[in-house]
Formats: structure tokens, sequence, C-alpha cells
């Protein structure tokens, strides 16, 4: 499948699988960050940040839970010159102040001595489509991930893209030869785009193939079938109404007993579904430890921002029960217990 041939297909199939800054914003505690539209909020109240400590917060969030080595950092913000390791300490200063952090354990960034930071709150990760990038960032986007595709010798089929999008470019992070995954895919369906008599759409479909009528949608994994059968996948689009998946974090290590308010989430306005996918107890452990999810939060609505809206609003009815994991010794440790005390 041709990113030059079909851009618009492909990067609406990849509005809801990239991580990048374009297609979603990332919430933490009271505050939202939208690393696209270069904003941070808490709550409705815009709090301003230099351009460097926006794009420092940014990468920290972007890596949550993980160290970022100062070297990385300095590497990243400031590109094309060299700077001392204080100004980078200074503005991670700025922004430990900006969010409150105090010495009575509201922490959101974590000193590693000599090495580096570490973003520390759980971060809740919303993808919505379509992407609230402007047409030039789009277009950037898909040359950037066509010619990354193109060196790695991809020229059929879905494609997974990884960028980080900021003020300096489009850099593309992975790119894969894979559809976005699991029960992420719930977010996007197609409907017949009734072009195929145009320049994209040319050609006859395939015997036996089946273009839905305007008012029918089929999945993702549909199309992407169908274009392995030889279908040309520009005889379909995303359908017009905005759509989202929040992936539900583990909040903290243990066992999972049981979830409350699920019958009210999905009775918020604009859901779709929810899915908890935990299994009664089952261990968790939090990214980036763990590799999985409580469950999956899917809305759609006529405007990406209500998608957002009913996704958050979802979320804060669900009420989940995890029990502290108390590990039991293995036979090599009691006994060594039992002979030293």
């Amino acid at each position: 499948m041709s990113l030059e041939k079909f851009p618009d297909l492909l990067l609406n199939i990849s509005d809801a699988d990239m991580r990048p800054e374009e297609i979603h914003s990332y919430r933490f505690r009271s505050f939202t960050l939208k690393p696209l539209e270069r904003q941070l909020f808490e709550g409705d109240r815009q709090i301003s940040l230099t351009p460097k400590a926006f794009d420092i917060l940014t990468l920290l969030i972007d890596n949550a839970g993980h160290l970022v080595t100062k070297e990385e950092l300095m590497e990243t913000i400031w590109t094309d010159s060299f700077v001392e390791e204080a100004n980078l300490a200074r503005l991670v200063h700025t922004i430990r102040k900006t969010l409150g952090e105090d010495e009575n354990g509201n922490k959101f960034i974590e000193t590693v001595p000599t090495k580096g930071y570490r973003f520390v709150p759980e971060v809740e990760t919303v993808y919505v489509t379509p992407s609230a990038a402007t047409d030039g960032t789009r277009a950037a986007i898909v040359d950037a991930v066509t010619r990354a595709a193109a060196a790695i010798g991809l020229e059929h089929g879905p494609i997974h893209a990884e960028c980080r999008v900021n003020a300096e470019g489009v850099f593309v992070l992975e790119v894969a030869a894979r559809p976005i995954g699991g029960l992420c895919a719930r977010a996007l369906s197609f409907t017949s785009a009734g072009i195929r008599d145009s320049e994209i759409g040319s050609g006859e479909p395939a015997v036996g193939s089946r273009i839905p009528d305007p008012d029918s949608r089929i999945p993702l994994e549909e199309v992407l079938l169908r274009h392995a059968l030889g279908e040309n996948p520009a005889w379909y689009r995303r359908e017009d109404t905005a759509s989202g998946v929040m992936m539900i974090p583990i909040p903290r290590r243990g066992i999972f007993r049981g979830v409350d308010g699920v019958e009210a989430a999905r009775g918020v306005p604009h859901i779709a579904d929810v899915q908890i996918t935990a299994k009664p107890d089952q261990r968790l452990l939090p990214l980036p430890e763990g590799a999985s999810y409580l469950g999956f939060i899917f809305a759609r609505a006529s405007r990406a921002a209500d998608v957002d809206a009913a996704l958050r609003a979802a979320h804060a009815r669900l009420h989940f029960a995890i029990d502290p994991e108390f590990r039991v010794l293995d036979a090599a440790h009691m006994h060594y217990n039992r002979h030293h005390g």
C-alpha cells in the first residue's frame, strides 16, 4: 500500500496508531499536555512554558517511567548548538516549579544522579482521529514516512510508523510492516470512498469484491484483507465521525480483584464501548515494567474534542480494586532465612 498513491487513507490509519505528538494528548494528575498545539493545561487553565522547557517536558513524558539521559535531552532539544548542563538543570527546575512540585511527595520529575531525569506520574494516553495536524504537517509526515518505508524496502501492505513532530520537523522513530495492533483497531472504521471513477480510485473492482453502501462501515482488518486480495484501498475512506481510544493504564503494582462502574462508563455520551481485559486475580505491573493495560475505552462523536472529553469522563467512572502483592519466598530464600534468622 503506497503512501504516495493513497496518503489520506494511510495517514488516517496511522493517526490512531502512531505515538507522535500530532495525534494525542497526555494527561497526568490534573494536567493535560497537547504537544502539537504546544499547550499545557491544569484543568481548564492554560499554563505558559518557554519553548525549550515545553520540549523537555514533552520528551520526558513521551518516555514516562524511563530514564532520559542528560546527553539525549541536550542532543534532542539543542540539535544545532552546544549548551552546558546548567542550562538543562535550570529548565528542569522551571518545569518542576511550574507543575507545583514540592518536598511533600508531589513529585513529577525524578533526578537520577549523574545520569539524567525520569518522569514519575502515571500518564494516560489517548489516541484520537482525525488528526489536529495542519495540512503542511500532515504532508511532512507522509513524506517522511514514505521515504523511511522506501529505505527499508516496504512497498505493499499496512505500515505502522512512530514519529516525533516538533518545531524542528518530523523525525521517524520506527517503521514496521504491520497494522495497528490488538483492540485498538476498533477505533477505526471505513466506508465507501465513492471515488471508483476518480484518478485515485481508478480501475474496476476485483471479481466478487464488495464496495459497501455509504451507510455501512467495515473494520480496518477487512480493508487490509481486501487489499491483500487485490482490491484498491482507495475505494475506502475513514468514517466521517471522529473516533478515539484510551488504553486504561495500570496505576500501581498489585493483584487485580475487579472493577466497578463499567455500565456507568458505557452510559457516558459518545462512548461506543468499554472493554476490561484484565482478569480477576491477575498480577498487574504498570508501565514500563509491565506490557499490558487494564482495558480499553472507545468513543465516537462529530468532533475530536468531544471524543477526548468522553474518554476521560468514562475513565473517571471506573473504580479498580487492586490489592497489594505479597511476594512468596521460594525454597532457597526460606532455607537461607531459616538458618540465618
